[in-house]
């Protein structure tokens, strides 16, 4: 029996209807909707689903994002069309089904024991052989070591002698039904467990997207579905002390609240990291408060051990800030701006300003997330680390091709892991609604190996979630903090901290018997600082702000100073600028009652990194910037809450689909007849005379060509035939 891929014929209804019957019962239909799910598939396997908008157009642009939201490619599983060709696939399936079934059922009963003997001779396989017994005796006999070997044999009697029929491997059919059959129930089991039945709700129950914001408690009834909902998938964020018995339902445009028939309480939550910081095991301890009864049932949920009651599943998905209390304290990054701390909630926002008056710049400072634990790689050419050059003299090719063979761990550099602890993510907004993401580490972080680098302060920024941090390092004072660096940037905007800082440079370089030097010196390192603050005349003017830092420097030496004396003069003015800036400091320690620095390497260090410092900045883009000062962490776990009847009937057409593949790949159906004639009743010149009382003829058929079906026919004809004699 050979499988069809053509559908049904109907003898009834018009022209198209019967043309309709026929392709959406063919297999070649149910093909080509199975390879249409495939690619939706892979689409919405690549495709992040069910993100925010903003999120595809700052990662593929406005026009993408626009025809993913038109074609739904951002919620493939649960939009319309993909529902559709399921249903249709179930359909069709289901007729190819109904079409094929009572054929192949008919067939597993049938030995073909009819066949002609002349009808033998056409088949790849076929032997004959004279036999010492008669065509009866033999037939037994034959008929009787099939059985043994597994096969189901049946003997026929016919006036010219005895056809032995047999049939093995019937199981190779079933296996086709088992597989469509999988299909149809895998598909249902989607569509049952899929968004049909709260669309259906929508549609027929007066039920409708909830696109506003506020209290879960204020959202209306129309907005919530019913705890008796029979399917549904949804997420439930519960914090640390807290209860919660409504879940949302991501949809396309906003969200749909589901009730819960029970509460969810978060007594703790655990959570392991690796080595890399990437989580480890995460749990939660909760209690579900019953509504019906009252009880109050302790449970543990963890990553693949789910927690089910009342028909709810009830699984750890992942973990998120519970609402930390943080405090901050604004770092001033202009001169009009003043210290304070804000204390704040992550998720929640604070409103500034920046000036007085009708002048003042409204901003909305916007607590985003708490990291409490960041682990960077600080080996050479990794991570935070600095990158060093190849020596392509030094290059040994053994060595290089064993240090990637062996483990999949193993990598070419070995990376240094570090935790640098704490930091805060926040967005300052302006009035006009744009906003910029900053990330601050709390402590002072050492990313130089050397061991007189000093330790900095990372101040992050980027103007885009897709953009990577951009950071602002501060080195760390001899007392662990940035008020060295603060303290300096507003002696440097003051003119008459300045001049004394130039004065006092200039003696200390020259000493006191030459006056006129002195003058000079001063007059020179006066420029160079101004110039450098970005306040002195010699500024260039970029908008409505002037250069400053290392760019005003190397502006002024382009414009004033002819090419062949640059690298002469760009070293005397460095050194000029170290040394102003160096007094500059110790003034300020001075002031605020703190020994001198060291005059030693380590100092030589900071103050080189002060320098890049104070020059970028001029760069950072708000007028002041939050350090991260004390923290109170509240975790919260995210938990996915399902109902899924489909999935039983999932896993049943995911086992049929394993038995229908199995019987189809590697069960192989075979047929055996033996034709046992009277010897005087085959009088053929081309088989050998022998003193046998029967001949025989004997053919293999088989639904694939293999060389184990060879070695098969050979072992069944030395022992069915007993070898020719």
């Amino acid at each position: 029996m050979t499988v069809s891929t053509e559908g049904m014929k109907v003898n009834w209804g018009s022209r198209t209807l019967r043309a309709s019957v026929e392709l959406l019962s063919s297999m070649r239909f149910s093909i080509s909707l199975l390879t249409v799910i495939c690619i939706a598939s892979i689409i919405g396997t690549v495709l992040k689903q069910q993100e925010p908008l903003s999120n595809y157009v700052n990662q593929f642009g406005p026009f993408w994002a626009q025809v993913f939201s038109l074609a739904s490619l951002n919620t493939v599983y649960s939009a319309w069309w993909f529902l559709l060709i399921l249903a249709f696939l179930v359909l069709s399936t289901s007729l190819c089904i109904a079409r094929n079934a009572p054929k192949i059922l008919t067939d597993l009963n049938q030995l073909k024991e009819n066949v002609r003997e002349q009808s033998l001779k056409a088949f790849g396989h076929r032997a004959e052989a004279a036999l010492t017994e008669s065509p009866e005796v033999a037939a037994r006999r034959i008929g009787q070591t099939l059985v043994q070997s597994g096969w189901k044999v049946k003997l026929q009697q016919r006036d010219a002698g005895w056809m032995v029929a047999a049939k093995k491997g019937a199981a190779n059919k079933l296996g086709y039904i088992a597989a469509h059959s999988a299909i149809v129930l895998v598909c249902v089991g989607g569509l049952l467990d899929g968004d049909m039945m709260v669309r259906a709700q929508m549609w027929l129950g007066d039920k409708s997207i909830y696109t506003g914001g506020g209290l879960i408690a204020d959202v209306p009834t129309q907005h919530r579905l019913a705890d008796n909902n029979p399917t549904f998938r949804a997420n439930l964020l519960v914090a640390e002390g807290t209860q919660s018995s409504t879940a949302i339902l991501n949809q396309p445009g906003g969200v749909l609240l589901q009730e819960l028939p029970f509460s969810v309480e978060l007594k703790k939550f655990s959570v392991e990291f690796y080595s890399t910081g990437m989580p480890k095991l995460f749990a939660s301890d909760i209690v579900i408060h019953d509504k019906e009864t009252g009880d109050k049932i302790p449970a543990r949920v963890e990553v693949n051990h789910p927690v089910k009651h009342r028909g709810v599943e009830i699984f750890q998905s992942s973990f998120d800030d519970g609402g930390s209390s943080v405090t901050l304290k604004a770092i001033p990054m202009a001169a009009a701006s003043k210290p304070f701390e804000i204390q704040g909630t992550i998720g929640g926002s604070s409103s500034l300003s920046n000036g007085q008056g009708a002048d003042a710049e409204k901003m909305t400072l916007e607590y985003t997330a708490l990291r409490v634990i960041n682990v960077e790689n600080f080996s050479a050419g990794g991570g935070m680390g600095s990158g060093s050059g190849v020596d392509v003299r030094k290059v040994d090719l053994r060595q290089a091709i064993d240090k990637r063979l062996g483990a999949a761990n193993k990598t070419a550099t070995q990376k240094e892991l570090r935790n640098v602890g704490p930091s805060v993510l926040y967005k300052l907004r302006d009035a006009s609604g744009q906003a910029r993401e900053y990330q601050n580490y709390m402590l002072p972080v050492q990313v130089d190996d050397r061991t007189d680098s000093p330790a900095v302060y990372l101040l992050g920024v980027r103007d885009t979630p897709v953009d990577v941090f951009k950071y602002l390092r501060i080195p760390a004072d001899a007392e662990g903090s940035m008020q060295t660096f603060l303290r300096l940037r507003a002696a440097l905007a003051d003119p008459a901290q300045r001049e004394r800082a130039v004065q006092r440079y200039a003696r200390q370089a020259i000493g006191t018997d030459r006056p006129e030097l002195v003058e000079q010196l001063a007059a020179s390192a006066s420029r160079a600082l101004a110039l450098f603050a970005g306040s002195g005349p010699d500024s260039a003017a970029v908008g409505k702000e002037k250069t400053a830092g290392l760019q005003a420097m190397s502006d002024f030496m382009e414009t004033n100073v002819p090419e062949a004396e640059r690298d002469r003069a760009g070293e005397v003015l460095i050194r000029i600028l170290n040394g102003s800036l160096f007094e500059l400091t110790e003034m300020t320690r001075e002031q605020a009652g703190l020994k001198p620095l060291a005059q030693d390497e380590k100092t030589q260090s900071f103050m080189s990194q002060m320098v890049l410092s104070l020059s970028d900045a001029h760069h950072y883009p708000a007028p002041m910037a939050f350090e991260l000062k004390d923290f109170t962490q509240v975790q919260a776990s995210v938990f996915q809450v399902a109902r899924a009847p489909g999935k039983t009937i999932v896993y049943l057409g995911c086992a049929l689909l394993i038995l229908g593949i199995f019987a189809m790949l590697y069960v192989r159906e075979r047929r055996v007849w033996v034709w046992l004639a009277p010897r005087n009743a085959t009088d053929d010149d081309s088989v050998p005379v022998a003193a046998g009382r029967s001949q025989a003829t004997m053919a293999l058929s088989t639904n694939r060509k293999t060389m184990d079906g060879d070695k098969e026919f050979e072992m069944l004809k030395t022992k069915l035939l007993q070898a020719p004699l």
